[in-house]
This record gives structure tokens, sequence and C-alpha cells, in this order.
């Protein structure tokens, strides 16, 4: 029996056919294929590697794309004594401070007067604002915007700064909306745009890298079952590693979570502190590059908000101008800023002559009530002094009791307190001696004398004693009142007359004739006579009042300072400001918003995508594969009779091996 030798098998190359993705070598170690990213190009080698960016949206707003690269675009850009400043991707030259001139070829020291010709350019320095050309037409400066820009000046601006501003099939490229696909995608490869990014895939029955050749595929069969690693177990963003018969699953570089579960840092701004947004799927300050000059940024809800710094105004998106104040009318006492009983020098305020208080609101006498004034004083003229001063009468004595004088005759005196107090007569003893040698009589010579009822006077202070028919009849004094014995003044102090009177020649007296000067109108507060200028007169009110002249209203803009809040436009219609919320931006000034800023704003078939509702599914999935969206989220899978990854390509399954199926999400 003859056995026919063994046909020795050939060695095995694990990178034919490559397991690679596009942009990716597969390099051979001890018989194990392992998948790198080609030079300057990063992500996941087994699905395809990309460039750090295709666009400058791929970048942080203060870099730009340049040769496949986040850079700073600033270099090389301004001119000789110029600084640069970056702004949405955009490098913005300005002068420095104390320089005039192009700030793209070179900025000069201005002229100084000595030397400045007499002819002046009105262009010189510009006029016209950014991105625009000054011409001098008859010693005006003529503004039009540069080449490629649109608007009017001051406000040129590029066709595009960003992707957004562009058609969702074109892409913001120096500038411009264009065709991003042509020079991109390799020999053989399709092209589409979707949602502003070329889209490079090999047709179907071809295969290779699609930025460089496809060629025809090769139909090989499928690897062995026993390969742990094929398909692959780990789902999206991890590497699988054969161990054995085991796959050992583990996130790519810069992601984070468990296989099958590995996703970057974000993917949506709600995946960050709210003080922090979504870039680059890395949880970064949104507010970098963000606002223009003189603004202040801070982060609300992710969304970067810019605002003009205390005493600047203009768009905080470009450029804040310093508020220049109007200024001061030249006569600071017209209209005058004092209070009543004040006077106004200079636009400063102080009280009349004896009066107190402050003179901007209100200046008042030393008293208008007796409880002004200490208990041994009385308020009179509006002046606290004593009451006893010329209230008592000849030998009488004054006491002060809670303000009001009380006048009672010296000891040993009678009378009227008010006027007189007289000496108290005594009676009049007589003794008469008779001769011892006669009867001795003694007489007390003191006839019964005629009785005087009026004498002392029964009927107290302020009155009058009448006798008749030897009974005495008191009666009050004129200008008294009540009845005796306690006749009395009408009034001491005002504090005994109403409010709206005072007490004069102790009578209750309208205090305001002749107190105030012409054009005045007079008002009694709390007995005291208060004089100002009628409406429309100003001056001294205890002199005279003057009609106030009538000056032009002060022409002022209504949107300097802008009223209408962040994100909104101020519009000058007649007197008054118009405010009205920016484009892309809802709601009622002040409070103008974004569409959007977190996914539950949206209905759940949309998720919020630059601050707007949109269809989270475009340009999301692969070839062959199809979307839906699950609370705002997007999912994808393959089409029925196909089988890969549905976010890169979904191949036909092949019948008659065993397959081992794996859910994307």
């Amino acid at each position: 029996m003859y056995f026919a030798p063994p046909i020795a098998e050939e060695p095995i190359n694990p990178c034919e056919p490559s397991p690679c993705g596009p942009n990716a070598i597969c390099q051979q170690r001890d018989n194990v294929g392992a998948c790198i990213c080609i030079d300057d190009y990063q992500g996941n080698p087994y699905e395809g590697c990309q460039p750090e960016c295709i666009l400058s949206s791929d970048c942080p707003t203060n870099k730009a794309c340049v040769q496949n690269k986040c850079e700073d675009p600033c270099p090389g850009i301004c001119g000789i004594q110029a600084q640069c400043s970056v702004i949405n991707h955009i490098p913005t030259c300005t002068c420095q401070p104390g320089y005039v001139g192009d700030p793209f070829s070179i900025c000069n020291l201005p002229i100084s007067r000595e030397t400045e010709p007499t002819v002046i350019d009105p262009c010189s320095p510009s006029p016209c604002g950014p991105n625009s050309l000054c011409r001098a037409v008859k010693d005006q400066a003529v503004c039009t915007c540069q080449e490629s820009f649109v608007g009017s000046p001051p406000n040129c601006k590029p066709e595009c700064v960003v992707n957004s501003e562009c058609p969702q099939n074109r892409a913001c490229y120096k500038y411009k909306c264009n065709d991003p696909c042509p020079g991109t995608c390799g020999v053989g490869a399709n092209c589409r745009v979707i949602n502003h990014n070329p889209l490079c895939s090999c047709p179907q029955g071809t295969t290779g890298d699609p930025f460089s050749r496809c060629y025809p595929q090769t139909i090989t069969p499928p690897p062995p079952v026993g390969d742990p690693c094929s398909p692959s177990p780990c789902g999206l963003y991890a590497e699988c590693r054969a161990i054995g018969d085991q796959a050992a699953c583990s996130c790519l570089k810069n992601y984070i979570g468990l296989p099958p579960n590995c996703r970057p840092e974000c993917v949506v701004n709600t995946d960050c502190p709210s003080n922090q947004a979504c870039i680059s799927e890395k949880c970064r300050d949104p507010c970098i590059g963000s606002c223009g000059q003189n603004a202040d940024c801070r982060v609300q809800n992710h969304i970067p908000v810019c605002l003009c710094q205390p005493g600047y105004t203009g768009d905080p998106f470009t450029l804040c101008s310093q508020i220049i104040e109007q200024k001061k009318p030249e006569d600071l006492c017209n209209p005058s800023p004092c209070g009543p009983n004040a006077d106004c020098k200079e636009g400063i305020c102080t009280c009349l002559p004896n009066y107190f208080g402050d003179p901007y609101s209100y200046c008042r006498p030393e008293c208008t009530m007796n409880s002004d004034c200490s208990r041994v004083k009385a308020c009179v003229n509006q002046f606290c002094v004593d009451p006893c001063t010329g209230t008592c009468g000849t030998n009488a004595k004054c006491d002060v009791v809670n303000h009001i004088p009380m006048c009672s005759c010296l000891p040993g005196t009678t009378g009227d307190p008010f006027t007189l107090c007289r000496p108290q007569v005594s009676e009049e003893v007589s003794v008469t001696k008779v001769d011892k040698d006669r009867i001795s009589q003694i007489f007390i010579n003191s006839p019964e004398p005629r009785r005087q009822p009026c004498t002392p006077s029964p009927c107290g202070p302020n009155s009058i004693c009448k006798v008749v028919n030897d009974h005495a009849v008191c009666s009050c004094q004129t200008g008294f009142i009540s009845g005796p014995p306690t006749c009395r003044p009408e009034c001491v102090v005002s504090a005994e007359c109403p409010l709206t009177q005072a007490c004069l020649a102790n009578k209750c007296q309208d205090p305001c004739p002749g107190t105030c000067g012409q054009n005045t109108k007079c008002q009694v507060v709390n007995h005291n006579p208060i004089c100002s200028c009628s409406e429309g007169y100003t001056g001294d009110p205890f002199t005279r009042c003057y009609i106030m002249p009538k000056q032009p209203p002060i022409s002022t803009n209504p949107c300097q300072p802008s009223p209408c809040g962040p994100n909104a436009e101020c519009q000058v219609r007649g007197d008054s400001a118009a405010c009205s919320c920016i484009e892309n931006y809802i709601g009622v000034p002040p409070n103008c918003r974004p569409q959007c800023t977190i996914n539950p704003e949206c209905p759940p078939h949309l998720a919020c995508m630059q601050q707007k509702c949109r269809d989270p599914c475009v340009g999301l999935c692969g070839l062959n594969a199809q979307c839906s969206v699950v609370n705002h989220q997007a999912v994808c899978a393959c089409v029925d009779g196909y089988n890969g990854n549905p976010f890169s390509v979904c191949e036909v399954i092949v019948k008659g091996y065993p397959i081992l199926i794996c859910n994307y999400l």
C-alpha cells in the first residue's frame, strides 16, 4: 500500500487580505497582523483613519485647518506693527494701539500736527471697517467691500465663515461655499457630500482605500470560525485581541467605557459640564476665540455668551466700542436739583439761612411744633425761644411748664400777673389813751370799712372785675377767650392752632400772606409757610420766580447702550428702540435664545445639532445601512441580507458559511 507524501502547507500571511481600514497599513509581527494609521492620520486603524481635520469646523474656534492639521492661522497674515486675533477660525488683523494704517500691510504712527500736510486723506485712517476698500472721491471717503466679500461697509463679511452658512452639499473653503469633493477621493472612488463633509467610498464590487485607489474586489472565503475576533464582538471604538480561543476587548485610545459600549468623551454638549462644550469629541471651553475685542465671555448651558464690557457697546462677537458720554448742560441749576427752601449754585444745593436738613430733598426750619424744642422753650416763628419774654406783668414771675408760660404774682403782692401785681394792704389799728383820772376807754379805731368785692380781684388773670350791687362781676379782657378765672389768649404757641394756621400776635392766623415772592405758591405744612415757584417758573420763591426757559430736547440714540439684551439687534424707530432676535434665534428680547441647547428641547425624532433641531441620521450611517431615531439618538443597522459595521459599510451575507452576527448600536 502506498501513501502519498503530505503536501506542505504554505505559511499564512496575516496581512493578506489586509484586515485594516482605509488610510491604515498592516504590519506582520510574530505571524500576527497589526494595523496602524499612516503618518498624520488618526483613529481606529481597523475601521479607517482620518486626518486631524478636513475643514476648519473640525478644529477649535481659535485654530484653522491648514493641510489637514489644526494650526494657528495668524503667522504671516498681518502686516508690520499689527496684531492678530482668531475669531471663529478667521484671523483678524488690527493695528497696535497708537498706530494707524492697513493692518494687512503696514501700520504707522499717526502724523503729528506740525508735519501734517495740508491735504487730508479721508481714507487714513480708513472709516470703512474690516474687509473693505476705501477710495477718496472729492475729499470724501467712498467705501466698498473687497472682492469675494458681501454686505456693505462697515459690515463687509465673507460669503461664509463656517460650514453651517453654506448649503448641506457645500463646504466653506477659503471663505466661499465650494464643492468639497474635487481632489478629495482616490481613483475609481465615489464622493458624496453629507452635512458639508465629503464622504469617499468605493463603488459596489470594488474595495481599497477610497482616498487613494479602489480596485476590483476579490471574493475570499470567510475566515475560519475558530477566530474569536472575526467578526469582532467588541463593538465600536474597541480593539479585539485573540487570546487562545477567547476574544479580549479593550477600548481604543481616547475612548472611555467598557466594550461593547466604548464611546468618546462626548458626542453632544449634554455629555459635558454646563460650562464646557463638546469640541472634536472632547469637553473644552467654548469661549476661546468666540468673542470680539472689549467683550467678556461666559458659558451658559454649553453655549458661549458674549457681552460688551462695562462702558462699551456694539457687537460683542466682533468689536465693542467705547460709549462716548454726552456733555453735561452748562447750567447745572436749570432745572434745579434742590428741594424746597434750598438754594442752588453751580449744581450744589445748600439750605437757606435758619433752615436745616438735606438740601436735595427738603430743608426745614429749626422747629415746626413745640415738641421739636426742649420743655423750657416754645416754637415761635419757627425758632425755639423762651416763651416768658414779655409775657408776664410787673412784679410777676414766669415759669415754663411743657413749653407753656405760667405767670404768677410774687409773694406779698396780688393782682393780674399778666399786667400788674400790687402790694397787699393791711388793716389800720389806732389806740387813744385817756387821762387816768377819767374812765379809761380803749377804742379800737377799726370801724367796719365799706366792703370792696374787687379788691383783691377774685377773677383771675387776663380778666376784668366790676362791682355790681356790692358783688364782683368777672369777664375776660378783649382778645382773651374761655371764662374767669381761666381767661387765656387764643394761642401762645402754634401748636395750639390748626395745622393750616400759625400763632401770630396770640391769634391763630394764616401765615402765608406777605411771606412768598412773585409768581409763587404758598402751602402751610405743620403751621409753617412753605414757598415754592409756580409750575413753569424757577428762582428764589422768597423773592421772585421767573419763567423757566425751554431748552430743545437733547437727541439721544435709544439703542446706545442697547436695551435689547444678548442675541438681539436694536433698530431706531422714531424716538424709541425696536428690539428683535437675530437670525436663527427665537423668543422675545431680552430673552432671545437658540432653537435648542439640549436634546429634550427637540421632538423625539430630532436632535439638537448646532443649536437647531435636526435629523441626526443625515450622513451618519454607512453603505447598505438604514437609520432610525430613538429618543433623539440615531441608531444604525444593516439592511436585511447584509452584515458588518453599519457605521462604515455593510456587506452581502455569503450563504453557506457560518457567520457570527454582531449588533452595533
